[in-house]
Protein backbone atom coordinates (compact mmCIF):
# COMPACT_ATOMS: atom_id res chain seq x y z
CA UNK A 1 0.00 0.00 0.00
CA UNK A 2 1.43 3.45 -0.71
CA UNK A 3 0.04 7.04 0.06
CA UNK A 4 2.00 8.90 -2.84
CA UNK A 5 3.09 5.89 -5.04
CA UNK A 6 4.76 8.00 -7.20
CA UNK A 7 7.06 9.83 -4.84
CA UNK A 8 7.62 6.62 -2.78
CA UNK A 9 8.41 4.40 -6.30
CA UNK A 10 10.58 6.77 -8.17
CA UNK A 11 13.55 5.48 -10.05
CA UNK A 12 16.69 6.12 -8.26
CA UNK A 13 18.06 8.42 -10.70
CA UNK A 14 14.80 10.78 -11.04
CA UNK A 15 14.79 10.91 -7.16
CA UNK A 16 18.47 12.29 -7.55
CA UNK A 17 17.39 14.57 -9.38
CA UNK A 18 15.15 15.86 -7.05
CA UNK A 19 17.51 15.94 -4.42
CA UNK A 20 20.15 17.81 -6.30
CA UNK A 21 17.44 20.75 -7.02
CA UNK A 22 16.11 20.56 -3.49
CA UNK A 23 19.53 20.77 -2.16
CA UNK A 24 20.81 23.72 -4.27
CA UNK A 25 17.48 25.21 -3.36
CA UNK A 26 17.48 24.42 0.46
CA UNK A 27 21.44 25.97 0.25
CA UNK A 28 20.12 29.13 -1.33
CA UNK A 29 17.33 29.44 1.12
CA UNK A 30 19.72 29.31 3.99
CA UNK A 31 21.91 31.85 3.01
CA UNK A 32 18.79 33.95 2.09
CA UNK A 33 16.74 33.98 5.32
CA UNK A 34 19.36 32.83 8.42
CA UNK A 35 22.35 34.75 8.97
CA UNK A 36 23.44 31.99 11.41
CA UNK A 37 24.21 30.08 7.67
CA UNK A 38 24.68 32.53 5.15
CA UNK A 39 27.93 33.14 7.80
CA UNK A 40 28.52 29.50 8.20
CA UNK A 41 28.22 28.96 4.49
CA UNK A 42 30.57 31.93 3.29
CA UNK A 43 33.17 30.82 5.68
CA UNK A 44 33.30 27.94 3.33
CA UNK A 45 32.83 29.45 0.12
CA UNK A 46 29.87 27.31 -0.60
CA UNK A 47 26.71 28.68 -2.41
CA UNK A 48 23.92 26.92 -4.62
CA UNK A 49 25.92 27.49 -7.84
CA UNK A 50 29.03 25.30 -6.53
CA UNK A 51 26.51 22.30 -5.79
CA UNK A 52 26.80 20.85 -8.90
CA UNK A 53 26.47 17.14 -7.83
CA UNK A 54 24.74 15.46 -4.61
CA UNK A 55 28.53 14.84 -3.00
CA UNK A 56 29.46 18.34 -3.41
CA UNK A 57 27.39 17.91 0.21
CA UNK A 58 30.60 16.88 1.84
CA UNK A 59 31.66 21.14 1.64
CA UNK A 60 28.54 21.63 3.59
CA UNK A 61 29.45 22.55 7.60
CA UNK A 62 27.89 20.24 9.95
CA UNK A 63 25.29 21.50 12.02
CA UNK A 64 24.97 20.38 15.65
CA UNK A 65 22.90 20.42 18.89
CA UNK A 66 25.11 22.79 20.15
CA UNK A 67 24.64 25.26 17.01
CA UNK A 68 21.14 25.64 18.30
CA UNK A 69 21.24 26.07 21.77
CA UNK A 70 23.92 28.67 20.95
CA UNK A 71 20.57 30.77 18.78
CA UNK A 72 18.19 29.78 21.26
CA UNK A 73 15.30 30.84 21.32
CA UNK A 74 14.49 31.24 17.20
CA UNK A 75 17.82 32.02 16.03
CA UNK A 76 17.89 29.89 13.10
CA UNK A 77 14.28 30.47 12.11
CA UNK A 78 14.00 31.08 8.77
CA UNK A 79 10.67 32.86 8.51
CA UNK A 80 9.11 35.72 10.80
CA UNK A 81 6.98 34.31 13.59
CA UNK A 82 4.18 36.02 12.22
CA UNK A 83 4.51 33.04 9.64
CA UNK A 84 5.56 30.29 11.91
CA UNK A 85 2.24 28.54 13.05
CA UNK A 86 3.55 25.68 15.03
CA UNK A 87 6.46 25.39 17.79
CA UNK A 88 7.95 22.67 19.04
CA UNK A 89 11.41 21.85 21.60
CA UNK A 90 13.19 18.78 22.06
CA UNK A 91 12.86 17.08 25.50
CA UNK A 92 15.97 17.42 27.02
CA UNK A 93 16.54 17.58 30.44
CA UNK A 94 19.70 19.63 31.12
CA UNK A 95 20.08 22.69 29.39
CA UNK A 96 18.16 24.82 27.04
CA UNK A 97 16.14 22.90 24.91
CA UNK A 98 16.10 22.70 21.19
CA UNK A 99 13.03 24.89 19.62
CA UNK A 100 11.87 24.50 16.11
CA UNK A 101 9.15 26.27 14.22
CA UNK A 102 7.13 25.38 11.40
CA UNK A 103 5.15 27.17 8.63
CA UNK A 104 1.72 25.17 7.06
CA UNK A 105 3.60 23.90 4.16
CA UNK A 106 5.83 21.88 6.83
CA UNK A 107 2.64 21.43 8.45
CA UNK A 108 1.77 19.72 5.56
CA UNK A 109 4.53 17.83 4.57
CA UNK A 110 4.93 16.31 8.07
CA UNK A 111 1.20 14.99 7.94
CA UNK A 112 2.28 13.38 4.56
CA UNK A 113 5.24 11.60 5.72
CA UNK A 114 3.39 10.13 8.62
CA UNK A 115 0.70 9.22 6.16
CA UNK A 116 3.32 7.51 4.10
CA UNK A 117 4.86 5.55 6.90
CA UNK A 118 1.50 4.10 8.38
CA UNK A 119 -0.13 3.60 4.69
CA UNK A 120 2.96 1.03 4.07
CA UNK A 121 2.15 -0.75 7.15
CA UNK A 122 -1.29 -1.36 6.29
CA UNK A 123 -3.13 1.24 8.32
CA UNK A 124 -6.46 2.57 6.62
CA UNK A 125 -8.86 4.92 6.80
CA UNK A 126 -10.74 1.96 8.90
CA UNK A 127 -8.03 2.05 11.72
CA UNK A 128 -8.88 3.78 15.73
CA UNK A 129 -5.49 4.64 17.11
CA UNK A 130 -4.76 5.32 20.59
CA UNK A 131 -1.51 7.64 20.77
CA UNK A 132 -0.23 7.82 24.00
CA UNK A 133 2.98 9.61 23.62
CA UNK A 134 2.84 12.69 25.80
CA UNK A 135 0.82 15.88 24.04
CA UNK A 136 3.10 19.13 24.64
CA UNK A 137 6.03 20.32 22.98
CA UNK A 138 7.28 17.08 21.88
CA UNK A 139 6.59 16.18 18.49
CA UNK A 140 5.88 12.45 18.34
CA UNK A 141 2.29 12.73 19.91
CA UNK A 142 0.91 15.57 17.87
CA UNK A 143 3.24 14.49 14.52
CA UNK A 144 1.66 11.03 14.92
CA UNK A 145 -2.17 12.49 15.02
CA UNK A 146 -2.06 14.98 12.34
CA UNK A 147 -0.58 12.18 9.62
CA UNK A 148 -3.49 9.38 11.29
CA UNK A 149 -6.28 12.06 10.74
CA UNK A 150 -4.48 12.39 7.30
CA UNK A 151 -5.78 9.15 6.11
CA UNK A 152 -8.64 9.28 7.72
CA UNK A 153 -8.11 7.42 10.93
CA UNK A 154 -10.03 8.04 14.06
CA UNK A 155 -7.52 9.22 16.47
CA UNK A 156 -7.99 9.02 20.73
CA UNK A 157 -5.05 11.88 21.59
CA UNK A 158 -4.81 9.58 25.69
CA UNK A 159 -1.23 10.84 26.19
CA UNK A 160 0.61 9.16 28.47
CA UNK A 161 -0.28 8.05 31.77
CA UNK A 162 -3.06 6.54 33.78
CA UNK A 163 -2.80 3.24 32.55
CA UNK A 164 -5.88 1.50 33.67
CA UNK A 165 -7.63 4.39 31.88
CA UNK A 166 -5.59 3.57 28.90
CA UNK A 167 -6.53 0.11 28.79
CA UNK A 168 -10.02 0.59 29.06
CA UNK A 169 -10.32 2.87 26.26
CA UNK A 170 -8.44 0.21 24.28
CA UNK A 171 -10.67 -2.15 25.20
CA UNK A 172 -13.95 -0.17 25.05
CA UNK A 173 -13.39 2.01 21.66
CA UNK A 174 -12.19 -1.32 20.09
CA UNK A 175 -9.03 0.34 19.51
CA UNK A 176 -6.80 -1.50 16.16
CA UNK A 177 -3.58 0.39 16.69
CA UNK A 178 -1.48 1.97 18.84
CA UNK A 179 1.14 5.09 19.49
CA UNK A 180 3.31 4.29 22.07
CA UNK A 181 7.12 4.27 22.91
CA UNK A 182 8.45 0.56 22.97
CA UNK A 183 9.05 0.43 27.04
CA UNK A 184 5.26 1.68 27.48
CA UNK A 185 3.48 -0.36 25.14
CA UNK A 186 5.06 -3.47 27.01
CA UNK A 187 4.33 -1.91 30.04
CA UNK A 188 0.69 -1.96 29.29
CA UNK A 189 0.80 -5.31 28.08
CA UNK A 190 1.82 -6.83 31.10
CA UNK A 191 -0.92 -4.40 32.67
CA UNK A 192 -3.73 -5.80 30.86
CA UNK A 193 -2.61 -9.54 31.30
CA UNK A 194 -2.12 -9.51 34.91
CA UNK A 195 -5.89 -8.00 34.66
CA UNK A 196 -9.32 -9.16 35.15
CA UNK A 197 -10.34 -8.60 31.57
CA UNK A 198 -9.28 -11.14 29.02
CA UNK A 199 -6.62 -10.73 26.15
CA UNK A 200 -9.63 -11.05 23.72
CA UNK A 201 -11.57 -7.57 24.66
CA UNK A 202 -8.28 -6.48 23.01
CA UNK A 203 -8.17 -5.53 19.14
CA UNK A 204 -4.82 -3.96 18.24
CA UNK A 205 -3.45 -5.23 15.18
CA UNK A 206 -0.74 -2.76 14.40
CA UNK A 207 1.78 -1.20 16.40
CA UNK A 208 3.65 1.93 15.52
CA UNK A 209 6.60 2.71 17.93
CA UNK A 210 9.39 5.02 18.37
CA UNK A 211 10.73 7.92 20.61
CA UNK A 212 13.43 5.35 21.52
CA UNK A 213 15.44 2.39 20.64
CA UNK A 214 13.60 -1.17 20.46
CA UNK A 215 15.74 -4.40 20.10
CA UNK A 216 14.19 -7.14 17.70
CA UNK A 217 13.72 -9.07 21.77
CA UNK A 218 11.56 -6.21 22.88
CA UNK A 219 9.58 -5.90 19.81
CA UNK A 220 9.16 -9.75 19.72
CA UNK A 221 7.67 -9.47 23.28
CA UNK A 222 5.19 -6.46 23.00
CA UNK A 223 3.94 -8.58 19.68
CA UNK A 224 3.53 -11.59 21.45
CA UNK A 225 1.71 -10.29 24.32
CA UNK A 226 -0.75 -7.97 21.88
CA UNK A 227 -0.90 -10.22 19.11
CA UNK A 228 -0.24 -7.33 16.77
CA UNK A 229 2.47 -6.29 14.06
CA UNK A 230 5.00 -4.14 15.79
CA UNK A 231 6.65 -1.12 13.46
CA UNK A 232 8.96 1.33 14.30
CA UNK A 233 9.30 4.76 12.78
CA UNK A 234 12.26 7.49 13.18
CA UNK A 235 12.51 11.12 13.40
CA UNK A 236 14.04 14.01 15.46
CA UNK A 237 12.99 17.45 16.38
CA UNK A 238 15.73 19.03 14.76
CA UNK A 239 14.62 17.44 11.21
CA UNK A 240 11.03 17.53 12.07
CA UNK A 241 9.82 15.13 14.36
CA UNK A 242 8.70 11.19 13.44
CA UNK A 243 8.17 10.51 9.92
CA UNK A 244 11.65 10.81 8.62
CA UNK A 245 11.82 7.26 7.95
CA UNK A 246 9.32 4.84 9.14
CA UNK A 247 9.00 0.63 8.39
CA UNK A 248 6.80 -1.39 5.25
CA UNK A 249 5.78 -4.29 5.71
CA UNK A 250 8.53 -6.23 4.97
CA UNK A 251 10.30 -4.85 8.20
CA UNK A 252 13.45 -5.04 5.91
CA UNK A 253 14.87 -1.34 7.31
CA UNK A 254 13.16 2.50 7.79
CA UNK A 255 12.68 3.77 4.46
CA UNK A 256 14.01 7.41 5.06
CA UNK A 257 11.30 10.07 2.87
CA UNK A 258 14.65 10.92 0.56
CA UNK A 259 12.73 13.75 -1.35
CA UNK A 260 12.24 15.50 2.16
CA UNK A 261 15.31 14.32 3.30
CA UNK A 262 18.98 13.75 2.53
CA UNK A 263 20.56 11.48 4.63
CA UNK A 264 24.61 10.31 5.00
CA UNK A 265 26.84 8.11 7.12
CA UNK A 266 30.11 9.49 8.69
CA UNK A 267 32.89 8.50 10.96
CA UNK A 268 31.68 10.22 14.29
CA UNK A 269 35.20 10.43 15.03
CA UNK A 270 36.91 11.52 11.70
CA UNK A 271 33.71 12.73 10.30
CA UNK A 272 34.49 11.66 7.16
CA UNK A 273 31.77 9.56 4.87
CA UNK A 274 31.16 6.28 5.23
CA UNK A 275 31.31 3.71 1.75
CA UNK A 276 27.00 2.89 1.39
CA UNK A 277 26.12 0.12 3.70
CA UNK A 278 28.93 0.92 6.45
CA UNK A 279 27.64 1.38 9.99
CA UNK A 280 28.77 5.55 11.43
CA UNK A 281 26.39 8.02 12.55
CA UNK A 282 23.50 9.81 11.14
CA UNK A 283 24.01 13.30 9.69
CA UNK A 284 20.20 14.27 7.58
CA UNK A 285 19.84 17.97 5.50
CA UNK A 286 16.04 18.71 5.48
CA UNK A 287 15.60 19.74 1.62
CA UNK A 288 11.78 21.11 2.17
CA UNK A 289 11.55 22.73 5.42
CA UNK A 290 10.94 26.43 5.26
CA UNK A 291 10.36 27.31 8.70
CA UNK A 292 13.71 25.41 10.39
CA UNK A 293 15.51 24.31 7.95
CA UNK A 294 18.90 22.11 8.78
CA UNK A 295 22.13 21.56 7.00
CA UNK A 296 24.01 18.43 7.23
CA UNK A 297 22.87 17.93 11.33
CA UNK A 298 24.80 15.53 12.81
CA UNK A 299 21.72 13.26 14.83
CA UNK A 300 24.11 11.40 17.22
CA UNK A 301 22.58 8.34 15.55
CA UNK A 302 24.09 5.19 14.79
CA UNK A 303 22.72 3.61 11.52
CA UNK A 304 23.79 2.19 7.98
CA UNK A 305 21.91 3.02 5.12
CA UNK A 306 20.49 0.28 2.65
CA UNK A 307 20.42 1.84 -1.56
CA UNK A 308 18.71 -1.21 -2.78
CA UNK A 309 15.35 -0.71 -3.91
CA UNK A 310 13.17 -2.64 -1.17
CA UNK A 311 11.02 -5.55 -1.82
CA UNK A 312 7.39 -3.27 -1.14
CA UNK A 313 8.39 -1.37 -4.37
CA UNK A 314 10.03 1.03 -2.44
CA UNK A 315 12.85 2.71 -4.04
CA UNK A 316 13.96 5.27 -1.26
CA UNK A 317 16.79 4.09 0.93
CA UNK A 318 16.51 2.39 4.20
CA UNK A 319 18.12 3.06 6.69
CA UNK A 320 18.84 0.43 9.84
CA UNK A 321 17.05 0.46 12.91
CA UNK A 322 19.34 2.58 15.43
CA UNK A 323 21.72 0.18 17.14
CA UNK A 324 22.36 3.70 20.37
CA UNK A 325 23.96 7.13 20.03
CA UNK A 326 27.21 8.00 20.44
CA UNK A 327 26.18 10.46 23.03
CA UNK A 328 24.55 7.39 25.32
CA UNK A 329 27.44 4.68 24.28
CA UNK A 330 29.13 3.75 27.60
CA UNK A 331 33.10 3.32 27.70
CA UNK A 332 33.78 0.60 29.78
CA UNK A 333 37.06 -0.09 30.26
CA UNK A 334 37.94 0.84 27.35
CA UNK A 335 35.03 -0.84 25.36
CA UNK A 336 32.03 0.65 23.98
CA UNK A 337 28.88 -0.89 25.19
CA UNK A 338 24.89 0.21 23.90
CA UNK A 339 21.70 -0.63 26.23
CA UNK A 340 20.62 -2.12 23.42
CA UNK A 341 23.52 -4.92 23.92
CA UNK A 342 22.28 -5.68 26.71
CA UNK A 343 18.42 -5.70 26.40
CA UNK A 344 19.05 -8.06 23.63
CA UNK A 345 20.45 -10.41 26.30
CA UNK A 346 17.73 -10.10 28.60
CA UNK A 347 14.17 -10.27 26.44
CA UNK A 348 12.82 -13.24 26.36
CA UNK A 349 15.17 -14.91 29.00
CA UNK A 350 13.27 -17.19 31.35
CA UNK A 351 12.26 -16.09 34.66
CA UNK A 352 13.21 -12.40 33.99
CA UNK A 353 11.60 -9.66 33.09
CA UNK A 354 11.95 -6.63 30.00
CA UNK A 355 12.86 -4.03 32.38
CA UNK A 356 16.45 -3.06 33.10
CA UNK A 357 19.00 -0.31 35.10
CA UNK A 358 23.07 -0.69 34.27
CA UNK A 359 24.57 1.55 36.89
CA UNK A 360 27.63 2.52 36.25
CA UNK A 361 30.44 3.37 39.02
CA UNK A 362 34.05 4.15 39.13
CA UNK A 363 36.19 2.22 41.88
CA UNK A 364 39.52 3.41 42.39
CA UNK A 365 40.95 4.21 38.81
CA UNK A 366 38.61 1.35 37.16
CA UNK A 367 35.20 1.49 35.99
CA UNK A 368 32.57 -1.16 37.31
CA UNK A 369 28.86 -2.50 35.31
CA UNK A 370 26.05 -3.82 37.03
CA UNK A 371 23.46 -4.82 35.34
CA UNK A 372 20.10 -4.63 37.34
CA UNK A 373 17.35 -7.52 36.44
CA UNK A 374 13.75 -7.69 37.53
CA UNK A 375 12.82 -11.13 38.25
CA UNK A 376 8.88 -12.12 37.21
CA UNK A 377 8.67 -14.46 39.98
CA UNK A 378 9.62 -13.08 43.51
CA UNK A 379 9.93 -16.79 44.91
CA UNK A 380 13.00 -17.45 43.06
CA UNK A 381 14.65 -14.75 45.44
CA UNK A 382 14.24 -17.96 48.20
CA UNK A 383 16.21 -20.40 46.59
CA UNK A 384 19.82 -19.59 46.33
CA UNK A 385 20.98 -22.44 44.16
CA UNK A 386 18.33 -21.29 41.56
CA UNK A 387 19.46 -17.24 41.64
CA UNK A 388 23.02 -18.54 41.27
CA UNK A 389 22.09 -20.16 38.35
CA UNK A 390 20.48 -17.55 36.44
CA UNK A 391 23.34 -14.83 37.47
CA UNK A 392 25.49 -16.98 35.57
CA UNK A 393 23.76 -17.36 33.02
CA UNK A 394 23.18 -13.80 32.31
CA UNK A 395 26.78 -13.06 33.11
CA UNK A 396 27.95 -15.47 30.48
CA UNK A 397 25.72 -14.36 27.76
CA UNK A 398 26.41 -10.16 28.50
CA UNK A 399 30.35 -11.04 28.89
CA UNK A 400 29.69 -13.22 25.46
CA UNK A 401 28.40 -10.01 23.59
CA UNK A 402 30.63 -7.03 25.38
CA UNK A 403 33.63 -8.44 25.84
CA UNK A 404 33.47 -7.22 29.98
CA UNK A 405 33.15 -8.21 32.98
CA UNK A 406 29.39 -7.38 35.08
CA UNK A 407 28.00 -7.50 38.27
CA UNK A 408 24.83 -9.35 37.98
CA UNK A 409 21.74 -8.11 40.36
CA UNK A 410 18.46 -9.73 40.53
CA UNK A 411 15.83 -7.74 41.91
CA UNK A 412 12.44 -8.34 42.79
CA UNK A 413 9.20 -7.79 40.77
CA UNK A 414 8.10 -4.32 39.91
CA UNK A 415 10.73 -2.72 42.13
CA UNK A 416 12.56 -0.82 39.00
CA UNK A 417 11.13 2.34 37.89
CA UNK A 418 8.67 2.07 34.34
CA UNK A 419 8.51 5.10 32.23
CA UNK A 420 5.49 6.61 30.17
CA UNK A 421 8.01 8.16 28.24
CA UNK A 422 11.59 7.43 26.74
CA UNK A 423 13.18 5.11 28.97
CA UNK A 424 15.81 5.81 31.58
CA UNK A 425 18.64 2.91 31.73
CA UNK A 426 21.46 4.08 32.46
CA UNK A 427 22.32 5.51 35.81
CA UNK A 428 25.87 6.80 35.90
CA UNK A 429 27.69 7.55 39.19
CA UNK A 430 31.03 7.80 37.29
CA UNK A 431 31.11 11.29 38.61
CA UNK A 432 30.22 10.69 42.22
CA UNK A 433 32.37 8.54 42.98
CA UNK A 434 35.76 9.21 41.26
CA UNK A 435 36.94 10.97 44.19
CA UNK A 436 36.09 8.11 46.48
Amino acid sequence: MFWQKDLETMPRPKLEELQLERLRWIVDYCIRNVPFYAKRLGEAGVTAEKIKTLSDIQYIPYTNKTDIRDNYPNGLFAVPMSKIVRIHASSGTTGKPTVVGYTKNDLNNWADQIARLATAVGVTAEDVFQISFGYGLFTGALGLHYGLERIGCAVIPASAGNTQKQLMMLRDMKVTGLVSTPSYALYMSECALEGSEPMSDYHLRIGLFGSEGCTPEMRSQIEKNWGLFATDNYGLSELMGPGVSGECEKRQGLHIAEDHYYPEIIDPVTLQPKAPGEQGELVVTTLTKEGFPMLRYRTKDISRLNYEPCACGRTHCRMDKVTGRTDDMLKIRGVNVFPSQVESVLIGMEHIGPHYQLVVRREGFADTLEVKVELINGELLESYSELEKLQRKIHDQLKSILGIETKISLVEPKTLERFQGKAKRILDLRGENSLK
